[in-house]
C-alpha cells in the first residue's frame, strides 16, 4: 500500500480500493495507514492525508526537505559547470544533464514544491530538452503532462498552431498542440529548460489562450543573467547562467537562492 502511495503521489485512493485489493476490511485499511503516516512522516518524506466519510480516501503529499534541495542544488550546479560544457553563440550543453533520471528527478521535486500551492490543472512543456524534467513534476504534483510539438503529427489529429518570436535566434517559429489536448479553462504550470528571450515561454501562453486557459507559473531549470517571461506569472529559475567563457568552456552558473526560501 505504501508503493502504490508513494508511486502515485497527489492521487487520491478510496479506501474501498485498497480494502477490495487486500481483501480485508476499511477500518484495518485506516489502521495500516496510521502506521504509514508514521514512518512518512519521520523519514520527512512527505504525509499521509484521508478524507473521512463514506467516500473516504487517501492520498500521499510528497515533501522536499531543506536539506534535500540545498544537496540537490549543489549537485546541479556541479553538473552545469563541468569542463567542456560552453558552446558557440553563447549556448551551452545540457542535454546529458537534463535527461539524466537522477537530476530530472530532482528538479522535478522542487519545481513540485513551488508549485504546489497553486492547484494547476497541468503542467505544459515544449518538445523536447524540457520534457523529461516536466514529467517529474507533473508526476509529483498529481497532474498530467502536456507536451506542445514543434510540428504537428498525423496521429494528433486536428491542431492549434501559433507562431511565436524564438528569444534566442530571433526567427520566427511554429509550435502545435492537438486540440484533444487541453480542456477549456484550464491552468496550467509551464517548465522550460532554457530561458534566453522568453520566445518558448511566450509562445506556451500564446497557446494556452487559445484553448481560453492561461499559465500560472513558469519553472525553468537554466536562466541567462536576468531573463524572464514578458507575461505576467509566477516565475522561478533553478540556476542563473551569469556567463559563459567560451575560451576555457565553462560556465558560471549560480543557484537561484530562493531555493533555499522553499
Amino acid at each position: 500500500m505504501m508503493q502504490e502511495l508513494m508511486s502515485h503521489p497527489n492521487t487520491d485512493f478510496p479506501l474501498s480500493y485498497f480494502a477490495e485489493k487486500f481483501d480485508c476490511a476499511k477500518s484495518s485499511i485506516s489502521e495500516d495507514l496510521k502506521v504509514i503516516k508514521e514512518a512518512i512522516e519521520y523519514k520527512e518524506a512527505g504525509t499521509i492525508v484521508t478524507n473521512i466519510g463514506a467516500k473516504g480516501g487517501v492520498k500521499y503529499i510528497p515533501e522536499i526537505s531543506k536539506g534535500e534541495i540545498l544537496s540537490f542544488m549543489e549537485y546541479a550546479q556541479s553538473r552545469f559547470t563541468e569542463s567542456d560544457r560552453a558552446l558557440g553563440s553563447g549556448f551551452i550543453y545540457t542535454s546529458d544533464v537534463l535527461f539524466d533520471p537522477k537530476f530530472a528527478e530532482g528538479a522535478g521535486r522542487v519545481f513540485a514544491k513551488r508549485f504546489e500551492h497553486l492547484n494547476a490543472d497541468l503542467v505544459i512543456t515544449v518538445e523536447t530538452k524540457g520534457i523529461a524534467v516536466a514529467e517529474y513534476t507533473a508526476q509529483i504534483l498529481g497532474l498530467p503532462l502536456v507536451v506542445v510539438r514543434r510540428e504537428s503529427k498525423v496521429s494528433d489529429g486536428s491542431t492549434v498552431s501559433i507562431n511565436y518570436l524564438s528569444g534566442s535566434s530571433d526567427r520566427i517559429q511554429k509550435m502545435s498542440l492537438s486540440k484533444r489536448a487541453i480542456r477549456s479553462g484550464s491552468k496550467a504550470v509551464i517548465i522550460d529548460d532554457f530561458i534566453r528571450g522568453g520566445g518558448s515561454i511566450n509562445g506556451l501562453c500564446d497557446i494556452l489562450a487559445e484553448f481560453d486557459s492561461e499559465a500560472l507559473a513558469a519553472g525553468v531549470v537554466l536562466a541567462i543573467d536576468g531573463a524572464k517571461p514578458k507575461k505576467k506569472m509566477e516565475y522561478f529559475p533553478l540556476l542563473s547562467v551569469n556567463s559563459i567563457k567560451l575560451s576555457e568552456g565553462i560556465c558560471d552558473i549560480a543557484i537561484n537562492p530562493d531555493t533555499f526560501l522553499l
